[in-house]
Order: structure tokens, then C-alpha cells, then sequence
């Protein structure tokens, strides 16, 4: 599963679904939750249902469900696990254990619905609960389906009851910070892919191109879009240049070929271990191989 460009869709707006899917994201985020209002979440289930029943695609279809405490996370489970789905994303997630009851319901869906087992994957909003902040640790114990958290400022500081989440130039003040930077270790210990939150001006690209350079250089792999204009930047700014790909694959094909060594060398260079694994997270970011070789 690629993940450089995820791009949020209302789940009831077929126009708007229709137009995301030629916009070139690798994933297209059918929403449930927030874009959703109170009085249409039954229609935009139905709606949901019915594009999944679509052929052939070139990106991934999530779904992100309604979070738990709504009282609507188990129908939209058993709404949207079927047969085209291909990951779900899951909000206001408190910690490991939030994902492994996701986990167990998908596995009972998955087979009263025809799926093959494991095939559906999810995706986690990693901070957006005050009680997320102190459960990272647990995300190093791995889970089978997860293969992504992102992070969110805009219901945490709800939570927090801040006055805003933002510094007057615009950088996100320190407690937003420490979310980030928890996302990004916690997708760390998990071996799991770290995508960054969105950005909010989808008028400014410049904005968002210097935003994604810095979150690609901190170890983000890809980002959340709002608006389809966002989709050519993010994908832009997270794919590779072709001299990076070819040398990561020139340092993967040397490891395979020396198995039983911890260095090789190249061009006259040294590579260890984690040179390795820093080429095979670039392989991955564009769909070839997985970040953990």
C-alpha cells in the first residue's frame, strides 16, 4: 500500500468522490466522521457500500470510521468490510489496545463478508485524546493489520480546552509539537509507516511544499490531503529522486547478495545496517518492498 497522498473525501458526496478519484492520490479517504453530518451518517454507510462495489483501482479505498463513544463504530464496521475495501482509518484511537478490538471485528467481518483474511489494514489518528499522549508505548508491541498512524492537533486541543494550537508565525506551540514527534516514534517502534497531519491553507502551496520537505526530512513518508489541489505537492515532495531510488537499490541488492554480513561496500563507501534500512523505507515509499525489508 502506497502512502504518500491520502485525501479525505465526504463519504456522502458522489461528485466529490468522483472527482478525488482522478486526482492521482495514492489513497482516497472516504469519510464517515467529521465531514459527515449527524442526520446522514445511514446515507453516507449506503453510499459507501455502493462505491465499493466499483472495478479496478489505481489507489487504495479507506474508510475512516466514527471513533468509540459515538455509538456508531460497530455499524460502520459492519457496513464497510467487504469485498474493495482495502484499509479503514480509525480516530481518536486511545492506545494499542483501541486497535486490537478493531482488529478482532475485522477478523469475524472479514469472513462473514468473503474477504480474505488480513487483507484489510488500518490506519490510526495517533493523538488525538489526552489518554493517546501517555499510551505510545504500547505501539512497539506490533499489531498484524496496522500499517499507518498520522497525527491530529484540532481534537486534542478541544480535549485540552487551548485557546490554540498554533504560535502567531504560524508553527504549531509545544504541546502540538510533542504530538508529532510522539507519532513519529511511536510509528517508529511499531514499523509502521508515519504520515503527517494535514495542512489546513490549501491555497498555499508553497506553504505545504516547505512543510512536507520538513516532515519528509524528520521521517514522515507521506501526508494527509483536505483538498485535491494538495495531492501533486505531497505526492512531489514524497517521492524520491530517481539517483535515491537507484542507490537504494543498489545498497538492498548488495545486502541480498551478502547475507550473513552487518557492512558492504559501494563505490568505495561503507553501508551497515542502518543504511539498509534507510533504503528500504525509500523502496517502500514508492511501493516497492515494505520498510522492514
Amino acid at each position: 500500500m502506497k502512502l504518500r497522498s491520502l485525501l479525505f473525501v465526504p463519504a456522502d458526496s458522489e461528485r466529490k468522490f468522483a472527482k478525488a478519484t482522478s486526482i492521482g492520490a495514492d489513497a482516497l479517504i472516504l469519510d464517515l466522521e467529521d465531514s459527515v453530518a449527524p442526520g446522514r451518517k445511514i446515507f453516507a454507510r449506503a453510499a459507501v457500500k455502493d462505491l465499493l462495489i466499483g472495478g479496478e483501482r489505481d489507489w487504495s479505498f479507506l474508510v475512516r470510521i466514527n471513533p468509540f463513544g459515538t455509538g456508531l463504530t460497530l455499524e460502520d464496521l459492519a457496513a464497510v468490510v467487504r469485498p474493495g475495501l482495502d484499509g479503514i482509518l480509525i480516530p481518536k484511537v486511545n492506545g494499542i489496545e483501541d486497535v486490537d478490538l478493531i482488529s478482532h471485528y475485522v477478523d469475524v467481518l472479514e469472513v462473514a463478508a468473503g474477504v480474505a483474511p488480513g487483507h484489510v489494514k488500518l490506519l490510526i489518528v495517533a493523538t488525538e485524546t489526552p489518554a493517546a499522549m501517555i499510551g505510545f508505548n504500547g505501539y512497539a508491541r506490533k499489531s498484524k493489520r496496522l500499517v499507518a498512524m498520522t497525527w491530529g492537533a484540532e481534537d486534542l486541543g478541544a480535549a485540552l480546552g487551548a485557546l490554540t494550537n498554533k504560535e502567531a508565525d504560524g508553527s504549531w506551540t509545544f504541546p502540538y509539537r510533542v504530538a508529532r514527534a510522539q507519532c513519529l516514534f511511536a510509528a517508529g517502534a511499531a514499523g509502521v509507516a508515519a504520515l503527517d497531519t494535514l495542512y489546513a491553507d490549501f491555497r498555499d502551496q508553497d506553504g505545504l511544499a516547505e512543510s512536507c520537505r520538513i516532515a519528509r526530512r524528520d521521517g514522515f513518508v507521506g501526508r494527509i490531503a483536505i483538498h485535491p489541489d494538495q495531492v501533486a505537492t505531497i505526492n512531489s515532495c514524497f517521492t524520491p529522486a530517481e539517483a535515491d531510488i537507484e542507490h537504494a537499490r543498489r545498497v538492498v541488492a548488495a545486502f541480498a547478495a551478502a547475507p550473513d554480513v552487518g557492512t558492504v561496500g559501494i563505490d568505495g563507501k561503507m553501508y551497515d545496517i542502518p543504511h539498509l534500512v534507510a533504503a528500504q523505507r525509500t523502496l517502500a515509499s514508492i511501493g516497492e518492498g515494505s520498510p522492514n525489508g
